[in-house]
């Protein structure tokens, strides 16, 4: 099987637009862009220490800190 030509690509791109119009695919691509950066930023968030709260049976709040294990 042979790798499609410039003209094949172009039939594509046109179907594609055709279908789905400049506006969906701009926001479908903004999209992606915001999913991206909240990855990103829930990656960057993973490294905090995470605080743990309990109470004891006395009803005292303790709290602790402690690194995430990855």
């Amino acid at each position: 099987m042979h790798a499609p030509g410039i003209w094949g690509i172009l039939v594509v791109a046109v179907v594609v637009i055709l279908l789905f119009g400049r506006g969906k695919i701009s926001g479908v691509m903004g999209e992606v862009a915001t999913g991206i950066k909240a990855f990103q930023k829930g990656m960057k968030d993973d490294d905090k220490p995470v605080e743990r709260v309990a109470t004891t049976a006395d009803g005292d709040v303790v709290r602790e800190t402690e690194k995430k294990d990855v």
